[in-house]
């Protein structure tokens, strides 16, 4: 059985920073994708950053890059999240996407990230 699993999440005051990970477990073959997203009360679930391919081609919303730093433990099907300069619209439950080399889609129960002071 597949299961996604985030962590990382927490209260932080603007400025500081957070590492979110990522674990799957259960996939017979390594993912080909695996992406952070974020959803907000009320809000789309947007794109945060992701990773493709066995050469972790990176992609990052325009909103964090520069901020965010998303990397891939290929052996541990594990994925990272590295946010520093935190800011308040940051604030969301933040989501942990795999994508099977047959196109199945797998998602985490997500993490809750808030910045506030």
């Amino acid at each position: 059985q597949v299961q996604v699993v985030e962590s990382g999440g927490g209260l932080v005051q603007p400025g500081g920073s957070l590492n979110l990970s990522c674990v799957g477990s259960g996939f017979i073959s390594s993912p080909i994708y695996m992406g952070w997203y974020r959803q907000a009360p009320g809000k789309e679930r947007e794109l945060v950053a992701d990773t493709t391919g066995y050469d972790d081609k990176t992609n990052y919303a325009a909103s964090v890059k520069g901020r965010f730093t998303i990397a891939r433990d290929h052996a541990k099907n594990t994925l990272f999240l590295q946010m520093n300069n935190l800011k308040p619209e940051d604030t969301s439950v933040y989501l942990c996407n795999a994508r099977t080399p047959w196109r199945v889609n797998f998602w985490g129960q997500g993490t809750q990230v808030t910045v506030s002071s």
